[in-house]
């Protein structure tokens, strides 16, 4: 993973995760709650997107039985948030309360109040961060190229065998410009995504590294992780699953201890606090791997800030103590973070 500026050796080895990578518990945390999944069928009009602005009708999502679609200006400007560090997670158009803490977030960060998305704050945004919010690309052989794994298994043991690679070119195409899979198709109606050569119109996501962090806050009752300078300047904002009532996350003030990028996942029921069978069992590393592509390493013995084999469900579910990000986000606030920076829990 070239983005990491530091990966400690000793973290590169296997890693026995205590609280990461169990099933998750079945309560969400409050007062998270998942949307609707964008269908796949619809399609959009992208010059609608260019010039899209919400309307001040607020967060509200599609009452129940309703189909919800993807909002053009709800897309632009969670691509816009996206570029500016200020993360609604993974792009969907949607509404939610990762696109709206996200808004909150930047607002007061830029002397504006409340979460309300209006011309002002994307002319804002649009000047910040210029340039169309889409753009084409072709998809190459690298692109399209299997082998593919067959998606996670609630068996630890044949997700391990099976490997966890991307499920298909589709889901590597959607990680990598930090979109869901029905929002791709729904921007590319028709396309085939196992062939290459072919254009497909992506979001056009900025992976620019952030500033040295000093400092990282963990806000439980949030489901945020906000990320400052040594000037104590918030430089990144990210949605974030944090713990459980079951298996909460820790309490007070720890330190990070390194990075491991591309880890491999080790359960040992000798060392971990959850059934998953009684035998140790290595899961190679993968972007489906139970803690995704990196892993940052914390004072608390098995814990850490880490990725997500399914970044559509961070701050929507519960986890197993440790901070879950998407994968991507994740890989932005590792490249950016050395050993001692401190980690607060809020």
């Amino acid at each position: 993973m070239s983005r990491l500026a530091y990966a400690a050796s000793a973290l590169a080895l296997l890693l026995p995760l205590a609280a990461c990578g169990a099933p998750d518990p079945d309560q969400p945390p409050p007062p998270a709650a998942t949307p609707p999944t964008a269908p796949a069928s619809a399609s959009l009009d992208v010059a609608a997107i260019e010039r899209a602005v919400p309307s001040e009708a607020g967060w509200t999502a599609p009452a129940a039985g309703q189909e919800s679609r993807p909002d053009p200006a709800l897309i632009r400007v969670q691509i816009l948030l996206d570029r500016s560090a200020f993360s609604p997670g993974v792009i969907d158009g949607l509404p939610g309360d990762n696109t709206r803490r996200a808004v909150a977030a930047w607002r007061q960060a830029n002397g504006m109040s409340g979460d309300v998305v209006d011309a002002d704050m994307v002319e804002a945004l649009s000047r910040a961060h210029g340039g169309p919010v889409l753009r084409r690309v072709v998809l190459t052989e690298a692109d399209v190229a299997g082998p593919f794994d067959p998606p996670a298994s609630d068996d630890l043991s044949e997700t391990a065998r099976n490997g966890v690679g991307f499920t298909s070119a589709r889901e590597r195409l959607a990680e990598r410009f930090h979109l869901t899979e029905g929002l791709l198709q729904a921007l590319n109606p028709g396309v085939d995504f196992r062939r290459a050569g072919v254009g497909v119109v992506v979001p056009a996501v900025d992976d620019s590294s952030l500033p040295q962090v000093a400092r990282i806050v963990v806000d439980k009752a949030e489901t945020s992780l906000r990320a400052f300078d040594a000037d104590g300047r918030l430089v990144a904002f990210y949605p974030a699953t944090i713990g459980s009532a079951e298996r909460p996350a820790p309490s007070g003030t720890l330190r990070v201890l390194g990075v491991a990028p591309e880890p491999d996942y080790t359960y040992d029921p000798a060392r971990l606090s959850y059934d998953r069978g009684d035998r140790k069992v290595v899961v190679r590393a993968g972007p489906n791997n139970p803690v995704g592509t990196v892993w940052i390493d914390l004072s608390a013995e098995s814990y850490g800030i880490h990725g997500t084999p399914d970044p559509s469900k961070v701050a929507k579910t519960a986890s197993n103590g440790c901070v879950r990000l998407t994968n991507w986000d994740a890989e932005q606030l590792a490249a950016a973070v050395k050993p001692g920076v401190t980690v607060e829990f809020r």
